[in-house]
């Protein structure tokens, strides 16, 4: 059966018809007809989003998320594929469980699950996990990371970075330096100052990057930093670059729009920890110039760093509350506001840096093509007309830790299509 999309703005240019014939894209053009019609007047067609840095909780922590659940969320949100990272129980450190996390993902079916595998075994910064292993599971893990802890110890951060280059992987690092960190709380700053809350360094992650960015120049590898937050980081990442390194970097939709004072001072109060999360919000500063830099390709992707936690682990006192926000259902409304409407971005950008490049550098060559004949029939359909206020309880994640709760965000996720097949329909699970 062939459905044709109507009237569709492909990353915000002129109307045209999308031809979808089975799994692929058939033809683009005008006046196109299918056995099934989808009225996309006045819609953004996208490349189905891909989502580097997703914590889908399974197996382990079912009672904040779940495969099924999560690839709901992603689903709404517009995503056709997610990196589920690996800081799972038990860790996603070996062939078993990343083939576990991955044959989760088909059954469930809503996007592609990639699992990243852990860089070291149990997260433990101490053995290498099996690298080799993973890649050459039925996953076929090319991402290796121990997204929630930093692989502070240079010497494997080296070997790891040795090993992936065998088989085309990357190690995307949490750039945290450990004991400068040790029971931070929030930004270091004026803000924290006031507070009484022990301050997180820009310094600690700054020097992390600066680290990895000569490790991986000097065995020639891939490096990836995850979530960055600072201005400092952003000119370390730019330096490396204009040195030619292969050095790739994210921001996530958080970092773009929120910043520490709501730590202070917010529409849901003072000490909420729904705004605490690693890394932590930063200044004002940092902001403008995450958003410049993901404007002029320093940064090379959005992120969402989707971190689902349940109630009893959020709405305690701040210094007891884990860190981390919800981001799948919001991220393209977040990336709208924070880069579009403020010009730093037009449509065939964020299509760059939420499909092309997260594919590309997850190595996902079904995923992050083109709106062209023959390309998989991966699309995201957006109105960036609407505006509504955010309300968590209607979201598929089955938690609802998210900062937005009551802010009013633009932009609304129509339809999603994985290989032809409908996901969401008219802003509902098909």
């Amino acid at each position: 059966m062939s459905i044709v999309i109507k009237g569709a703005r492909i990353c915000g240019g002129e109307p045209a018809d999308i031809l979808i014939d089975g799994t692929d894209i058939a033809e683009v053009g005008r006046g196109l007809t299918g056995d099934e019609t989808v009225d996309a007047d006045g819609l953004v067609a996208l490349p189905g989003l891909v989502d580097l840095h997703t914590h889908l909780r399974e197996p382990g922590r079912e009672d904040a998320e779940t495969v099924e659940t999560g690839t709901r969320a992603a689903a709404l949100g517009g995503f056709t594929a997610v990196h589920a990272m690996a800081n799972t129980s038990p860790v996603a450190d070996t062939a078993g469980v990343v083939e576990q996390v991955w044959r989760l993902g088909l059954a469930a079916g809503h996007c592609d699950v990639q699992p990243v595998g852990a860089v070291t075994e149990g997260l433990g910064g101490e053995r290498l996990a099996e690298l080799g292993a993973m890649a050459d599971s039925a996953a076929r893990v090319r991402v290796f990371s121990d997204d929630g802890k930093c692989v502070s110890d240079a010497v494997l951060m080296r070997r790891a970075l040795e090993y992936v280059k065998a088989f085309d992987g990357v190690v995307a690092q949490h750039a945290q330096e450990p004991r400068l960190t040790a029971g931070a709380q929030m930004n270091e700053g004026s803000v924290s100052g006031r507070l009484g809350l022990t301050g997180w360094p820009a310094v600690a992650e700054e020097a992390v990057i600066a680290r990895d960015c000569l490790l991986a120049a000097h065995v020639g590898s891939r490096l990836h930093v995850c979530h960055v937050s600072t201005a400092g980081s952003v000119e370390i990442i730019r330096w490396a670059k204009s040195k030619g390194w292969n050095v790739t970097a994210e921001v996530t939709p958080h970092h773009l729009l929120l910043t520490d004072d709501l730590v202070e001072d917010s529409p849901l109060g003072a000490y909420n920890p729904i705004y605490k999360v690693n890394p932590p919000l930063r200044t004002r500063a940092d902001v403008e110039a995450l958003r410049e830099a993901l404007a002029d390709g320093t940064i090379d992707v959005v992120a969402t760093d989707h971190a689902p936690h349940p109630v009893e682990d959020k709405e305690t006192e701040w210094a007891a509350a884990a860190m981390g926000m919800i981001g799948l259902e919001t991220a393209l409304s977040v990336v709208q506001e924070a880069m579009v409407e403020t010009g730093l971005l037009d449509w065939a950008g964020v299509a760059e840096r939420m499909s092309y490049a997260p594919a590309r550098i997850g190595r996902l060559s079904g995923h992050g093509r083109p709106l062209e004949a023959g390309s998989p029939a991966n699309i995201t359909l957006y109105d960036p007309s609407v505006r509504a206020q955010v309300d968590p309880s209607s979201y598929a994640s089955k938690s609802r830790n998210t900062p937005y709760e009551g802010r009013s965000l633009p932009g609304r996720v129509v339809a999603t299509f994985l290989r032809g097949r409908p996901t969401v329909l008219d802003g509902k699970l098909a």
